[in-house]
């Protein structure tokens, strides 16, 4: 048998990774390898196989078989890198993984030479000649590989942090805004934040927080800022849409067991009395029969210590327990074990923040003159918070 004809076979025989056979250079390679197999296929055929593997490998932007495959084995969900990051892979899998990686490094590390010479033997040198090569990679490594998924786990959870729920959809978020610039004061009301999600990392039972309080005060930029730093390399944020809380049991059983932790994340919360996310966000935070995942912590901000939203027609005469009622819509927020107050700025601090922005963005104004140009700000905008004092610096930068 010829070392083509092997190659298709072992191709064929590829079951771990068997989604990897519909990547476009993969495809176009394994029919360059079959033409090469097979006595009867036509050179046209062959040269036009060779070339599509070429495009297919420059169009994803690498240079090497085995450069484009290893982000695929890293980051693809398959069956091995679930199993290995998890810690559950049978025999039956790890030998089948084995046999895929070794399939796909050892047509790596194929060179250009001994490609061309396969294409000049059926085609002839001179059109062996014209084709573009590219680079043989001999660094696949099915150990490697499933240290890698040990360490760091598999899947879109181990390449990306930020995540969006939509549509009853996961969506990647490639460049998270992590609104560092927003962080400005409340210290001990972050080191509370903070000091939960080391507790979680930590692989401790923690409680789930709420962050209420004034409107622009860094609620939401404290959570977010948590994907900063290498303390929290292992942290992933998953931000819902209020319109999608009924998909908070199904996605914690997708978290389960993950070697990552999560933070279901669920910006300026609050409700109406028709609300179908009430109910199933309240049953999550009480603890149901199915119990939450020691990997995963809900985070939410508002702006209401109570969030369900309440009006005085609601508080009419016609129910017999009007008090028990009353209780039950504003009661939703003490179901989060631990809940962060961010209030507004005094006079005192708001100035002596935008005194600070004022020196970091280098402007050069007279302490009073500044003082008394905020404080007009304030007066005009209602609003005494580090989110208001950002933008006075702004508007002043753009005078």
């Amino acid at each position: 048998m010829n070392i083509w004809k092997n190659y298709a076979l072992r191709l064929s025989a590829v079951g771990a990774y068997r989604s990897f056979l519909v990547l476009p250079p993969v495809q176009a390679l394994a029919k360059l390898i079959r033409a090469l197999a097979e006595e009867t296929a036509d050179d046209e055929a062959l040269l036009d196989h060779y070339a599509e593997t070429f495009y297919a490998l420059q169009k994803a932007g690498y240079d090497s078989l085995g450069g484009y495959l290893w982000e695929h084995f890293r980051y693809d969900e398959t069956p091995y890198g679930d199993a290995a990051a998890r810690g559950t892979a049978n025999a039956a899998l790890v030998d089948a993984a084995r046999w895929d990686v070794e399939t796909f490094a050892a047509l790596s590390a194929v060179t250009p030479a001994q490609w061309r010479a396969a294409v000049a033997g059926r085609a002839g040198e001179e059109a062996a000649a014209l084709l573009p090569v590219w680079r043989a990679d001999d660094t696949l490594s099915f150990e490697v590989l499933t240290e890698e998924y040990r360490k760091n786990g598999a899947g879109e959870f181990a390449r990306y942090k930020a995540f969006t729920w939509s549509n009853h959809t996961l969506l990647r978020v490639v460049d998270p805004d992590l609104e560092e610039h927003a962080l400005i004061g409340y210290e001990e009301e972050r080191k509370e934040v903070q000091d939960n999600t080391r507790a979680l990392l930590a692989g401790h039972s923690v409680n789930n927080m709420l962050l209420y309080g004034a409107a622009g005060t860094g609620k939401s930029a404290t959570v977010k800022s948590l994907l900063q730093g290498p303390e929290f390399s292992d942290l992933r944020i998953i931000e819902i849409d209020k319109q999608e809380l009924s998909d908070i049991p199904a996605l914690l059983r997708r978290l389960a067991g993950r070697r990552q932790k999560f933070i279901l994340f669920i910006d300026d919360l609050s409700f109406e009395n028709a609300d179908v996310g009430y109910s199933v966000l309240k049953t999550v935070l009480e603890g149901s029969i199915e119990k939450r995942p020691a990997n995963v912590v809900i985070y939410a901000t508002s702006n209401r210590r109570h969030l369900m939203r309440e009006t005085f027609s609601e508080r009419g005469d016609d129910e017999v327990n009007i008090r028990e009622s009353i209780e039950e819509r504003t009661a939703l927020s003490e179901r989060f074990g631990i809940r962060v107050l961010f209030r507004g700025l005094n006079k005192d601090q708001y100035l002596e923040m935008v005194r600070l922005l004022a020196k970091q963005a280098g402007l050069d104004s007279a302490p009073e003159a500044l003082d008394k140009m905020a404080l007009q700000w304030e007066r005009e905008h209602a609003s005494r918070t580090p989110r208001s004092a950002q933008q006075f610096i702004k508007y002043l930068k753009g005078l």
